[in-house]
């Protein structure tokens, strides 16, 4: 094993993606319970008497909240995978949305070679004609 020891970051990582995975769950189940009337009259007194037909708006909203939950994980815990830890480390000098810059190795192909010799040389028949115009 290496001599490193994790940090108080590394460690309470996964707490930090059930977290944000809950969060999204119990909003899912919120909005799904306001949205079928579970907090209304009418709605509480039907599954009171026996006559509310289908799926309650409780148990509605602890399959949505459940699914949603599940959902949020696997999706952040994914996104988690994409990540290169060396990536993370590394401190970015250059805006990040340029293209990469080229190594000093490489020659430069913006010189004035770099479309050939006749580059500056007009066609003799003109732009745009063949041979046969």
């Amino acid at each position: 094993m290496s001599d490193e020891k994790p940090t108080r970051r590394d460690i309470l990582r996964p707490l930090h993606l059930l977290g944000i995975a809950l969060a999204c769950g119990v909003f899912a189940a919120v909005v799904t319970l306001v949205s079928t009337g579970a907090f209304t009259a009418r709605v509480n007194s039907a599954i009171a008497s026996g006559t509310y037909d289908g799926l309650t708006p409780i148990a509605l909203g602890l399959v949505v909240g459940g699914g949603a939950f599940i959902v949020t994980l696997l999706f952040l815990a994914m996104l988690i995978l994409v990540v290169d830890p060396a990536e993370v480390t590394k401190t970015v000098d250059r805006p990040v949305l340029y293209d990469a810059e080229p190594d000093a190795d490489e020659p430069d192909s913006d010189g004035p070679d770099a479309d050939g010799p006749d580059a500056d040389e007009p066609d003799a028949d003109g732009p745009g004609r063949g041979a046969s115009a």
